[in-house]
């Protein structure tokens, strides 16, 4: 798989893995259409699980490989990582702010951004695509990186990166979940969950793209895109996947998904990378 994969540039490779996660999200959107739907303790189960992926991948896939390159340069070895870290987490902070989105489980009145007529549906898959946006750049940023430092033995692998986009698309199935199982409970139609469901994470392969096209062609703003990219996904987890995976009740079971996930990922990061 790997070496198939490294014939292409890296650009290709983060759109291929972009729609591999988005595709994922997908698979997980269209189990809606099963007869009997994942209990609310499953989900929570997810969630948590999807936010100790991310928790392990921003350090192992993201972080590392940042300090590593942070090591080259002329300034202090903490100083990129920190940098880009704090303006990822600044940069989502911003957009939730400003951004009208609807977060998992919320009633309407708790929609945060500036004032909006959208509806419900509207707000949730905003809320999701703001959620994808790190994650594509993550996997962009991660296989650009590849490229960008192949004489640094500490540094990004494309092994690495194909293990990353394979973690966050295992994280993405229960995230498919999560945004078309309520629509549905709601009264909106399963074709209809499926599609939003989905087109949450239509971000992803864009996101990618732009990650990776942009440390290709600017090679002295990997460490701090790769941090940038660790800030992002940190912010998410913090801000909206463990609160959504706690709201319920599952506190437990929520928590107990967050260790199998950063294990999981912490697994598949150090065997293939």
């Amino acid at each position: 798989m790997l070496t198939w994969l490294s014939q292409f540039h890296p650009v290709v490779q983060a759109l291929l893995a972009g729609l591999f996660t988005w595709g994922l999200t997908a698979l997980g959107a269209a189990v809606v259409f099963l007869r009997r739907t994942p209990s609310q303790k499953l989900l929570d189960a997810m969630l948590g699980f999807a936010a100790g992926v991310m928790i392990a991948a921003s350090y192992w896939s993201l972080l590392a490989p940042s300090i590593a390159y942070a090591e080259t340069s002329a300034l202090p070895v903490w100083l990129p990582p920190a940098l880009g870290f704090l303006l990822g987490a600044g940069f989502l902070r911003l957009a939730d702010h400003y951004m009208p989105h609807l977060n998992l489980g919320a009633p309407d009145d708790e929609a945060e951004g500036v004032r909006t007529t959208w509806r419900r549906t509207t707000l949730l898959i905003v809320a999701m695509a703001l959620h994808n946006i790190p994650e594509g750049l993550a996997i962009g940023v991660a296989f650009g990186a590849v490229q960008a430092g192949l004489d640094l033995p500490t540094g990004a692998t494309l092994a690495s990166a194909a293990a990353l986009a394979l973690g966050i698309g295992i994280q993405n199935f229960p995230e498919g979940i999560a945004v078309s199982m309520p629509l549905r409970r709601e009264g909106v139609g399963r074709g209809t969950s499926f599609w939003y469901g989905q087109l949450s994470a239509v971000v992803e392969p864009v996101a990618a793209v732009l990650g990776a096209a942009a440390v290709t062609l600017f090679a002295p703003l990997l460490s701090y895109a790769l941090a940038f990219a660790a800030g992002a996904m940190i912010f998410v987890v913090v801000e909206e996947l463990i609160p959504a995976a706690h709201q319920d009740g599952h506190s437990d079971i929520a928590t107990m998904g967050v260790i199998v996930g950063f294990t999981v990922m912490m697994i598949l990061d150090v065997a293939l990378g």
